[in-house]
C-alpha cells in the first residue's frame, strides 16, 4: 500500500475506463458523506432532541458535497503533494461554490435550504450562505478526499476485474442520480410524490426552510 500510495503521489496514471468509475464512486461516497455529517451536525444544531433527515432525496446524499468533490479534484489534484495548497484552494473554491448555490436558489427559486444566521457555530457568516465553519469543514474533507478516498477509489479499480468494478460504480452513480433527477424534476413536473412527501407522512423530521 505504500508502494502505491508512493506511486499515486508522484503522478499516477489512470485509463478511460478506470477514471470514469472511480470518479462515479467519489460522487456517491461524497455525497452520502455530506449528509452523514449534516445529519450529526443538525442534531446538535437543534438542541440534541432529534434528528433531521438531510436534503430532498430517498437516499442519503446531498448533492453539493457530491459536486464539490469532482470541483476539489479538479482544481487540487495537480497540487496533492502539497496538503496545505490542496486545503486553501478546497476553502476558496467550495466557499464560492457555496455561496452562489445558495444565493441562486434564493433568488430564482424563493428558496432557503441553509442560512447560518440561524446555526450554531456561524463565525464570518455571509448573507448565511458561507461561514467559516462550512468552508473551514469543507477544507479539511477535502484532504480525506485527496489523500484517502480518491487513492482508495483508485485502489480498488486496480484490484478487481474490470467489467465488476464499472458495474458497481456506474449502478450506484446512477441510482443516486436518479433518485436527485426525480425529486429536483420529474416528480415535480408530474405532480409526483417526493422524498419529502413520503418520509413527512412516514414521520421523520425535516428542518423548516423559508
Amino acid at each position: 500500500m505504500k508502494k502505491f500510495f508512493n506511486e499515486y503521489m508522484d503522478g499516477i496514471k489512470l485509463e478511460k475506463w478506470q477514471l470514469i468509475g472511480i470518479l462515479c464512486l467519489v460522487f456517491v461516497i461524497s455525497g452520502v458523506f455530506g449528509w452523514i455529517y449534516e445529519y450529526i451536525f443538525y442534531y446538535f444544531n437543534g438542541g440534541m432532541e432529534k434528528f433531521y433527515w438531510r436534503g430532498g432525496n430517498f437516499l442519503p446524499f446531498i448533492n453539493i458535497y457530491a459536486i464539490g468533490a469532482i470541483m476539489i479534484l479538479f482544481f487540487a489534484f495537480k497540487y496533492r503533494k502539497n496538503p496545505f495548497l490542496v486545503f486553501l484552494i478546497s476553502f476558496v473554491s467550495t466557499g464560492i461554490l457555496e455561496f452562489f448555490s445558495g444565493l441562486v436558489i434564493y433568488e430564482f427559486f424563493g428558496l432557503r435550504f441553509w442560512d447560518y444566521n440561524t446555526e450554531i457555530l456561524n463565525f464570518l457568516n455571509i448573507g448565511g450562505y458561507v461561514c467559516l465553519r462550512s468552508v473551514g469543514f469543507f477544507g479539511l474533507s477535502s484532504l480525506l478526499l485527496m489523500y484517502v478516498i480518491f487513492p482508495f477509489c483508485i485502489w480498488i479499480s486496480r484490484n478487481i476485474n474490470k467489467r465488476l468494478f464499472l458495474i458497481i460504480s456506474i449502478s450506484l452513480f446512477s441510482i443516486f442520480f436518479f433518485d436527485e433527477i426525480y425529486n429536483l424534476v420529474i416528480a415535480r413536473v408530474f405532480k409526483l410524490p417526493r422524498a419529502y412527501d413520503v418520509y413527512s407522512k412516514i414521520g421523520f423530521n425535516y428542518m423548516k426552510y423559508r
